[in-house]
């Protein structure tokens, strides 16, 4: 079901904005791009061992980036306008889809980019019937049939089932932010176990629910879960019962975004709600063939998540004959269709398919949908080197060159599978050239000069690619070319930490002094060995960091910690790998004396105290390696 990214604040999964296509400056001050992330959903995160804090998963922050001259067509279009231009009905019988792009230049208009799936009936049945074949084969708990209202005529038990079916959705998908299957299903099932109702999470502990979250990773999504929990038990409208409309839940539940928002009413409710997270914007960018930025760029990821309200309302449409058009909140046509379970098996579909196909590294030759996919036929073209004929280009036409897609020249020679190393060597080559000139596909000098005049008379020849099934050779060259779909961000690099990590035992009862870290940022809210983070790393011996763990100590506890019975002593170092750290612990242990006197209300209060049972403490999977260094110690 994750996911990579996305994960993924008081949490919007995207830009939430009334018109996602035009550019930050044509609409004064943009507001912050949030987007969501999954099988893990993407992210950095390979393991249960990775602990990032520093942002909300479900959010991906925009990167600032510098303004150069463009010369591309500008992003002028109203967001209503547009999503009836481009994805309504009129634009489906207004002429044939474009053929496959001609590589490398990849000319094209913005019509292009739209979902073939639109207008195509038996793709969308076919993956729908290729989910129901295969939404049972990694064993997913949370996956479970639809509750059709019409199938329950007690009004208290429908509700009573919508409210467990709702929780159990929502946590399934907090906790695939970031985190692989395999890994959450495990923590779902134990965590529906301890509280099997939302009204029992609200009544549990903190220290409990960080304890059971021991292990995932961002434990934020732990406390945020919590305080929604109890603000949506307490409210007496909904009493335990998530809202059923996307804007409320965005509204009124703490760390729920866009995406998640959508999940909750798609698979629960039945409702035509989009479901956007990484591999969805991953799976559309090759459907659509938009070679943009699904991280950063909000055009990008605004037109992509208009194109899944577009495709999640025609699965709806196709259980429904009466639907009825209105426009959404956020100036997205939507559909008022009667409930079904549809929505949510068509959103989980496409997750499952980014999931376990349209990978990063996709497997072409395993996709139910490969007919309507825009990369996959630009690379069966490339491939098997049949090119379309050559296509008379109307003048007027030039106005609508695409303004989403990067300039494929960039990637064209990326044939080996368009790897993350390769995409940098290639930003770097041509870093220079990108800065000064347009980043995006075309100008229109470049678009004008390299297409025909509508005056030419010849009329375009038509070739039919083989409808034969590619032989493995092929396939492979169909997904080497996928692999440039979205383009690859260069990730920033992680920045090398070191600190110095303090067991001090008291003699007396042989309890340990712990702290705890502030309920926002980096493991928020958990306990810890007192630690201290190293000024300049790099300048520092052994015996330097020594010297800070004792400096260190003595703010904690006096310069009357000299009264130890035992000298202090280096147990080792615990590397550890956040999504934006390595961090290096240097373990120490310190041995007071009994009439030594510690404070716990020097201006940390309650955030300081002795304990008996570090193991019981709720620490992250890091501290919990520097302890076992006390403990082998001891």
């Amino acid at each position: 079901m994750r996911r990579s990214t996305r994960l993924v604040s008081s949490s919007r999964d995207v830009a939430g904005i009334s018109n996602p296509l035009v550019p930050p400056n044509e609409q004064g001050k943009a507001p912050k791009l949030n987007a969501s992330s999954r099988n893990k959903r993407p992210s950095p995160a390979d393991s249960d061992a990775f602990e990032s804090e520093a942002s909300e998963p479900e959010e991906h922050k925009p990167v600032k980036r510098q303004k150069t001259s463009r010369s591309v067509p500008k992003r002028n279009h109203g967001s209503s306008e547009f999503c009836s231009h481009l994805f309504g009905s009129a634009a489906a019988n207004s002429a044939a889809p474009p053929e496959p792009c001609t590589l490398p230049q990849r000319h094209h208009n913005t019509s292009y980019h739209r979902p073939l799936l639109l207008d195509r009936r038996p793709s969308r049945s076919a993956l729908l019937k290729w989910f129901d074949d295969t939404s049972t084969a990694r064993g997913m708990p949370w996956r479970k049939d639809w509750i059709d209202p019409k199938s329950i005529l007690d009004s208290a038990e429908l509700r009573s089932q919508h409210e467990r079916r709702a929780y159990e959705v929502w946590i399934s998908e907090i906790m695939l932010q970031q985190t692989r299957v395999a890994v959450v299903i495990d923590y779902w099932n134990r965590w529906m176990a301890k509280w099997p109702t939302i009204h029992d999470l609200a009544a549990a502990s903190p220290d409990d629910v960080l304890a059971m979250w021991r292990g995932l990773g961002y434990y934020s999504r732990a406390t945020r879960i919590h305080e929604a929990a109890k603000l949506v038990c307490g409210d007496a409208i909904m009493n335990g019962l998530l809202p059923d409309d996307v804007i409320e839940l965005e509204k009124k539940v703490p760390g729920v975004g866009r995406y998640t928002a959508g999940a909750i009413t798609a698979i629960v409710f039945g409702k035509a709600s989009a479901m956007v997270d990484g591999n969805v914007l991953r799976v559309l960018s090759r459907q659509l063939g938009v070679l943009g930025d699904v991280k950063t760029d909000k055009a990008t990821i605004g037109l992509l998540w208009m194109a899944a309200q577009a495709l999640v309302n025609a699965v709806a449409r196709d259980g429904d004959g009466n639907a009825m058009l209105s426009e959404g909140r956020r100036g997205e046509v939507q559909e008022q269709t009667e409930a079904s379970d549809r929505p949510g098996r068509w959103g989980q579909a496409l997750m499952e398919l980014g999931s376990t196909v349209c990978t990063p590294k996709p497997n072409c030759a395993a996709c139910p949908i490969t007919t309507t996919c825009r990369a996959y036929a630009e690379g069966l073209q490339h491939a098997t080197r049949e090119r379309p004929g050559k296509k008379v280009q109307s003048i007027a036409d030039i106005e609508d060159a695409c303004a989403f897609c990067n300039p494929f020249e960039e990637y064209a020679d990326l044939d080996n599978g368009g790897s993350e190393t390769a995409t940098k060597a290639s930003s770097k080559s041509k870093g220079v050239t990108a800065a000064k000139g347009s980043k995006k596909q075309a100008s229109l000098q470049s678009f004008f000069f390299t297409q025909h005049s509508q005056t030419s008379t010849t009329k375009p020849k038509t070739e039919t690619l083989s409808s034969e099934r590619p032989d493995a050779a092929t396939f492979e060259k169909i997904s080497n070319h996928a692999r440039k779909f979205p383009i690859k961000t260069v990730k920033k690099a992680v920045r090398e930490e070191e600190t110095v990590v303090c067991a001090i035992q008291r003699k007396s009862d042989g309890q340990y002094l712990i702290q705890k870290r502030p309920e926002k940022g980096l493991l928020a809210g958990l306990w810890e060995l007192p630690s201290h983070m190293l000024p300049d790393p790099d300048s520092t011996n052994t015996k330097a960091r020594k010297a800070e763990a004792v400096e260190f100590v003595q703010t904690l506890v006096g310069k009357d910690w000299c009264k130890q019975t035992k000298p202090v002593k280096e147990l080792g170092s615990v590397p550890w790998l956040f999504s934006h750290i390595k961090l290096t612990m240097h373990v120490y242990l310190f041995t007071l004396e009994d009439e030594v006197h510690v404070p716990t209300d020097d201006g940390i209060g309650k955030r300081t105290r002795w304990t008996k049972d570090v193991e019981g403490e709720s620490m992250g999977t890091g501290m919990r390696k520097c302890w076992s260094l006390v403990k082998d110690c001891i």
